[in-house]
């Protein structure tokens, strides 16, 4: 009688459907690692000199400090009075550390101001805002 070896592939089987399973699992692991990444990406204020809303006396200069690091050629900080004129032409700098805005401003009279931002990340996201500031 004639004997067969039969051989199982379900060893074979089970070791692909483990390394197919244990790759997606990384897959959707590093897409999800990715997708958080880009949600906190974007530049967010910190604080601001002179503060949201605050009354002050004539400021020299006004800061805003990020919680990323900032791309420089993108990232734009003005001023400009109640009726929405320009304070200054200056260009606003950036620190060392890439993290604050500042621009130098001339001597303000009293009145309403505010200080719009864009700040645009060094992974590219862009983020903009104002906050107001009075001054005595």
């Amino acid at each position: 009688m004639p004997t067969f070896n039969i051989v199982s592939n379900a060893p074979r089987a089970t070791d692909w459907l483990r390394r197919t399973t244990q790759g997606l699992a990384l897959a959707a692991i590093v897409g999800l690692t990715g997708l958080s990444q880009g949600a906190w990406a974007h530049a967010h204020p910190v604080s601001s000199e002179p503060a949201a809303q605050a009354t002050v006396e004539a400021p020299t200069s006004v800061r805003v400090t990020f919680d990323s690091t900032l791309e420089g050629a993108f990232s734009t900080l003005g001023v400009v009075d109640a009726r929405g004129k320009p304070v200054t032409q200056a260009k606003a700098t950036l620190d060392a550390a890439r993290k604050t805005l500042s621009l130098p401003l001339p001597a303000l009279a009293a009145g309403h101001y505010q200080a719009n931002w864009i700040a645009v990340a060094s992974d590219g996201h862009r983020t903009q805002g104002h906050f107001k500031f009075s001054v005595k």
